[in-house]
């Protein structure tokens, strides 16, 4: 093959849902992403390559693929910086139902979300005044540091628990419960705490670290299910879990 060349492996499903890679060579650039090599093989080589992006400029998370066995976005992810030899292996975001080619469905992974309380329950109306959060608090902290969580998935793909146990709530979930835990506006943390408690929830992760390790966005969920597992503890010990 020639050096200006890259073979890319890329995953297809047929009809019947059965799977299997296959192969194509694409022209090298410079800065070249996998976002831009999976785009030049759909429009290029084979237009009925199904997968999904939208921002290409890392803000959306939609683009987030398994490539050469980690879960990346691939608009921002360099393809000098992956490929093995010239060689790209890409396929669907692992633990979730692929749609088609890599197209994964989505739902699973929300649903956990809605299952962990993951919508904040307001303790005031739009009649009351506006709520002051002081910026320097320890909650506010907290709350800033997992906020930033866009839900493309690449923890839960990640997520070794997950793919043993189907019901984990898995680290986006997690995360997001914690921020809502630590945010003062927030009136729901009985019934949150009560849904992270369980076997499927916080106390399932083994700190393995892998969500946090390969978050694009640099947060840590690990550390947000830690103090998950605090919280929850105590409240079980005080009697507090609903």
């Amino acid at each position: 093959m020639p050096t200006d060349s890259l073979a890319a492996r890329v995953w297809r499903t047929d009809i019947a849902g059965a799977g299997a890679f296959v192969s194509y060579v694409v022209p090298r650039s410079p800065s070249q992403t996998v976002l831009e090599v999976v785009t030049y093989i759909q429009r290029r080589l084979d237009p009925t390559l199904a997968y999904r992006f939208a921002c290409r400029v890392g803000m959306c998370g939609s683009c987030a693929m398994t490539v050469n066995g980690k879960a990346r976005w691939t608009c921002r992810t360099h393809v000098q910086a992956v490929a093995r030899d010239g060689v790209l292996e890409i396929a669907p975001l692992a633990n979730l139902p692929v749609v088609r080619d890599l197209v994964t469905d989505m739902r699973e992974f929300f649903d956990k979300w809605a299952r962990a309380k993951g919508h904040l329950t307001p303790t005031t109306t739009r009649h009351d005044p506006l709520a002051r959060v002081a910026p320097d608090s320890d909650k506010r902290r907290a709350v800033d540091a997992g906020i930033e969580c866009i839900g493309c998935g690449v923890c839960y793909a990640s997520c070794d628990v997950v793919r043993w146990n189907p019901r984990y709530l898995g680290p986006a979930a997690l995360n997001r419960a914690w921020t809502l835990v630590n945010d003062v506006r927030d009136g729901g943390n009985r019934e949150r705490l009560g849904a992270v408690a369980g076997d499927a929830g916080c106390h399932a992760c083994h700190t393995q670290q892998t969500c946090t390790e390969r978050c694009p966005k640099h947060l840590t969920p690990t550390a947000a299910i830690a103090g998950l597992k605090r919280l929850t503890a105590l409240a079980a010990l005080r009697g507090e879990l609903p």
